[in-house]
């Protein structure tokens, strides 16, 4: 460890943080061609969203061994062959005509996307275990930024430039293209300890898994379902659904920015525990605030908590000895991943059950559950 210590310094640093833009980066170019797929394969809704689950299915398939295959390849290796795949792929999506060749190539992006995910983040623990100094939530920014970029581009080259979606993500594709081979030499040659190849979560590392869980699953409720709440409960005009989800994103990213500092302050366990507590307050305030500017202040809220709390419990990844440190972080990913998927259908499964305002208490008590786990996680591990 102390010979990983001297050959760490900021250039890995700038090369990880690189990688975590470039995994935003690629996820919000993609989201566009979405519509434009629909068009030109001619399907309707439901055999869409088959399509875009098969997103879901490759990412799944590659995040349970991703953290294995760093160990025995290095993060080096995987990551810069998987930002070449993630741009061809990318590209390669535009270019198809038909639903059959559409199928395989999204299985691919999703499989790229969920290496991607898991892999940075390995290389994000060594890095910063290897600095000596919390930068976790700051590289999770990145990701964040990414897709600000991303998503922000894409209109302005579409929308105002008058570019064709074929050459607005061809650039997409080039820029992810030449930041891999600007940072990729930079990235550390080597993963975690090995491990067996299928990650099975196990002891503590299944409670981290179950922050993820929760933490994912409600940033998706939130994105999917926000604008749905916002008209429908609420009755607002439908050229303000996004905002609340607009608000939640930005307090997101600006807090994940001062994340480490403020861990830093005031440490790890309120930062998680009461970032938990701190979204379910935000949850319960869009549910029952009468006034407009308190129901946005309970988006802010939910994204001012939720911030920094995967980040934290990826840095405690390289503390547990429970699992080496790759597949550790690919159950956890996994888990949190799986969160993602689970939340839009389960806030809609309950909310034909019985209620959306039902289902958005949902939420607010799975929050209340995260800050317990994380309090015994911290309790074990602390």
């Amino acid at each position: 460890m102390k010979e990983q210590r001297k050959q760490i310094g900021m250039r890995e640093v700038n090369a990880t943080r690189a990688f975590f833009f470039i995994g935003g980066f690629g996820s919000a170019s993609w989201a566009p061609l979405v519509p434009l797929l629909r068009t030109r394969l001619a399907i309707g809704d439901d055999v869409l969203g088959l399509l875009l689950l098969c997103i879901g299915i490759g990412s799944l398939a590659t995040m349970p061994v991703a953290g294995a295959l760093s160990a025995r390849l290095g993060c080096r290796r995987v990551l810069a062959g998987a930002g070449v795949l993630y741009a061809c792929t990318l590209l390669t999506i535009v270019c198809v005509d038909g639903l059959w060749t559409a199928v395989p190539v999204i299985l691919a992006f999703g499989a790229v996307m969920g290496c991607i995910d898991v892999v940075i983040n390995v290389a994000a623990v060594i890095v910063e275990q290897g600095i000596g100094r919390r930068i976790m939530s700051g590289m999770h920014a990145f990701w964040s930024l990414g897709g600000f970029v991303g998503a922000g581009l894409y209109g302005v080259w579409v929308g105002m430039c008058g570019l064709t979606p074929m050459v607005s993500t061809a650039i997409a594709a080039v820029i992810i293209l030449v930041l891999t081979a600007v940072f990729g030499r930079y990235l550390i040659p080597y993963g975690g300890d090995a491990g067996p190849l299928l990650a099975l979560p196990r002891g503590i590392v299944v409670f981290v898994g179950i922050t993820a869980f929760i933490a994912f699953l409600s940033e998706g409720a939130v994105m999917d379902w926000s604008g749905v709440y916002l008209t429908a409960v609420r009755g607002m005009d439908l050229s303000l659904a996004g905002l609340g989800f607009s608000i939640f994103s930005a307090a997101m990213l600006a807090m994940r920015f001062l994340g480490d500092r403020t861990v830093q302050r005031v440490g790890q366990r309120p930062v998680a525990v009461g970032g938990a507590l701190l979204t379910c307050g935000g949850i319960l305030l869009v549910m029952f605030a009468r006034a407009d500017a308190l129901l946005y202040a309970g988006f802010f809220a939910i994204g001012i908590g939720a911030a920094n709390i995967v980040p934290v419990f990826f840095s405690l990844m390289g503390r547990q000895r429970v699992m080496p440190l790759g597949t550790a972080v690919s159950a956890v990913s996994t888990m949190g991943y799986l969160g993602i998927l689970a939340g839009p259908a389960a806030i809609g499964f309950l909310s034909s059950l019985t209620s959306l305002q039902t289902a958005f208490g949902m939420l607010a008590a799975l929050s209340l559950v995260q800050a317990a786990v994380g309090f015994y996680v911290f309790k074990k591990m602390v």
